[in-house]
């Protein structure tokens, strides 16, 4: 089913090249093109419904972040992470999101507490329902969410482009073990939030992004 981007409507008001990038990308973060396998440029015109100029522009961004692999031929696909870059991929987030959740810890509101809550019960009933789709959006909303908080726009934005490497085996994951598998954290974390505990909600996010990268490894 094309996804078009002039049905975004969060999209509305923003350049055509930058909704285009922003569907593509939502297409690979969350899994809708499997690693490894290979896509031409013009299925992916057919698939968001876009020109092939804005089609290419977004490739070529994707590609310079790692989250895309030119294969020649005009054909691109999803990499294929080995266990030395699930590695990597780990060694990085523990260094990078504790910090940010400490932060988050030190600046959150009731308010901002309220809504990773709301977001974190949509994740549970997601995880109940077996629904991958929105168990993949929640999780990615929830850290999201939690990094928006820390008021650190250079270490968030680090952090979001590391969720393109590995969020497309997120989705190979859970079609292997299921949703309700997959280990979660994050009412550790809100507690942490609430309580203003900085070194708690570090732990916290140390426990979720190990445990769940190590079923990322195991998967491979």
């Amino acid at each position: 089913m094309a996804e078009n981007v002039a049905e975004v409507t969060s999209q509305a008001g923003l350049p055509a090249h930058e909704q285009v990038y922003r569907s593509l990308r939502e297409v690979v973060l969350f899994g809708a093109l499997t690693p490894g396998e290979p896509v031409t440029i013009q299925g992916l015109v057919e698939r968001l419904g876009a020109g092939m100029t804005p089609v290419r522009e977004a490739i070529r961004r994707l590609t310079a972040e790692g989250a895309l692999q030119a294969m020649g031929n005009r054909r691109i696909q999803v990499p294929v992470l080995t266990a030395a870059l699930v590695e990597e991929l780990t060694e990085v987030r523990l260094a990078l999101e504790p910090r940010l959740a400490m932060r988050a810890a030190d600046r959150a509101n009731a308010e901002d507490v309220a809504r990773l809550a709301a977001i974190d019960a949509q994740l549970d009933q997601a995880i109940q329902r077996g629904d991958i789709e929105g168990y993949l959006r929640e999780n990615h909303r929830f850290h999201a969410c939690l990094n928006e908080m820390a008021e650190a726009p250079i270490m968030t934005a680090l952090a979001d482009s590391l969720w393109l490497r590995f969020g497309p085996s997120l989705r190979v994951v859970c079609g292997q073990v299921g949703t309700r598998h997959l280990p979660d954290c994050h009412k550790d974390l809100v507690r942490a939030l609430a309580a203003g505990d900085g070194a708690m909600a570090a732990r916290a996010i140390e426990e979720d992004l190990a445990q769940g990268m190590d079923v990322v490894l195991s998967s491979l």
